[in-house]
């Protein structure tokens, strides 16, 4: 989502500190297979686009945050101003963060997404409800 001024806070890359502020690393959305913002939205506004990307119609968008919320990844994003989510969209196949980079850190490749997610939330779901749903 390119908004042509510098603001971070409506950055599609969030940036991630661990150990202490020791070190960082960046995180944007997955286009993940299970699509749980796209299943989670109530008026169908998240589509898939021809590059395989997730995308908020903003037009459809109600601002019921529901999406914010289902992803596990926390890379869908509020905006206050607008009212409306959003998330990388991978700039309909040419993702401008790639092209920007000046130190070639940030890499697209198009490669077979996969659910890396889905074993352990299955064996998850099974311990909780064997014991009740605690």
């Amino acid at each position: 989502m390119q908004t042509g001024t510098f603001q971070p806070a409506k950055s599609v890359i969030r940036v991630s500190p661990y150990e202490g502020h020791t070190s960082y690393a960046p995180y944007t959305c997955t286009q993940c297979v299970e699509g749980w913002c796209m299943t989670a939205c109530p008026v169908g506004a998240i589509t898939i686009t021809l590059v395989g990307a997730k995308d908020v119609v903003d037009d459809r968008c109600v601002g019921c945050k529901l999406c914010t919320i289902a992803c596990p990844y926390g890379t869908i994003f509020y905006d206050p101003d607008t009212r409306k989510a959003f998330k990388c969209n991978l700039c309909g196949g040419a993702p401008a963060c790639a092209e920007a980079c000046p130190t070639a850190a940030i890499v697209y490749e198009a490669v077979e997404t996969c659910d890396w997610l889905g074993e352990f939330a299955n064996e998850r779901s099974m311990r909780l409800l064997a014991v009740g749903g605690r």
